[in-house]
């Protein structure tokens, strides 16, 4: 049999570009349950709550929707249980030391498999006020208007 080659996404949290300046990225693996992993491979999981947070030098994987495998017996999982990630101590050190400051927290981008292995990509990230959020929508669409005008010119 063979095994998969490449990047496979499952889930991504694209609001959280939106709602946080990403400031670092980090890619963890997952200690996962056999049906967690079946669920996963079905396409099936949602990131839109998800938070990780250091406990007694262990990065926890938080509020992250799996959903039951729907040929699972008594031996299912539960939803939305804590998963433990897997990153190098000096990573987890970091990780927690840049959490303490204000404002800083740890979120999962994106949920995939690579060469067959469950991975979720990390970001510590800094939380976007109102006005940043509206300022960089604007900024968007003046870049979306200034684009179109110039490929409207190049046309004529």
């Amino acid at each position: 049999m063979a095994k998969d080659v490449g990047r496979k996404v499952v889930a991504s949290n694209r609001k959280a570009r939106h709602d946080y300046v990403i400031e670092d990225v980090f890619e963890a693996g997952m200690v996962l349950s056999g049906t967690e992993v079946k669920a996963l491979r079905m396409g099936r999981a949602s990131l839109v709550d998800g938070w990780c947070e250091v406990t007694n030098g262990e990065l926890w994987l938080e509020g992250v929707h799996i959903p039951e495998y729907s040929q699972g017996t008594w031996t299912n999982h539960a939803p939305r249980r804590k998963r433990k990630l897997l990153l190098h101590r000096q990573e987890i050190d970091r990780l927690e030391s840049r959490t303490r400051e204000k404002g800083q927290t740890i979120i999962p981008l994106s949920l995939y498999f690579l060469d067959g292995r469950a991975k979720v990509e990390i970001a510590l990230a800094r939380g976007k006020r109102e006005w940043d959020k509206r300022q960089a929508l604007r900024e968007r669409q003046d870049n979306l208007e200034a684009n179109r005008a110039i490929r409207e010119k190049r046309d004529l």
